[in-house]
């Protein structure tokens, strides 16, 4: 069983490498893209985006609690937004502007869940600072 921990958690180093260099790589298309992208391109970078996703989900999994919940809304919040660059590149104009609100919303989540490590007070002011820094 010891050895199976083992090779699981090098996987799950590898994965996370990986996932690490391929989000380096896809921003740096993303940015560096001054074109539109075709369809198929697109449908690549979505199923990028969905397997960069699960191999982020599953790094999760070695967290617990509050932790574990941020490290997944993270996961989701990098998902959407490669989703959300790519559809811009693909359609441009009116998709620029709905990829900036899903890009708002996916980091909206990620600061909900970090305010739910707190409580009374400090809960609420996080919650009200992250709505206010997320409504415009």
């Amino acid at each position: 069983m010891l050895k199976n921990l083992n090779t699981l958690t090098t996987a799950l180093a590898g994965a996370a490498i990986a996932l690490a260099l391929n989000g380096a790589v896809f921003a740096d298309e993303v940015t560096t893209h001054s074109k539109r992208i075709t369809k198929s391109e697109y449908k690549e970078t979505v199923k990028r985006a969905e397997a960069d996703y699960e191999l982020a989900k599953a790094k999760c999994e070695e967290k617990s609690g509050n932790e574990k919940d941020v490290c997944i809304e993270e996961a989701k919040a990098a998902e959407t937004k490669a989703k959300a660059d790519a559809k811009a590149l693909r359609d441009a104009g009116k998709a620029n502007a709905n990829a900036a609100e899903d890009t708002r919303e996916a980091d909206y989540e990620v600061a909900k869940e970090k305010c739910d490590s707190l409580s009374g007070d400090a809960k609420d002011l996080c919650i009200d600072e992250a709505k206010a820094k997320y409504a415009q």
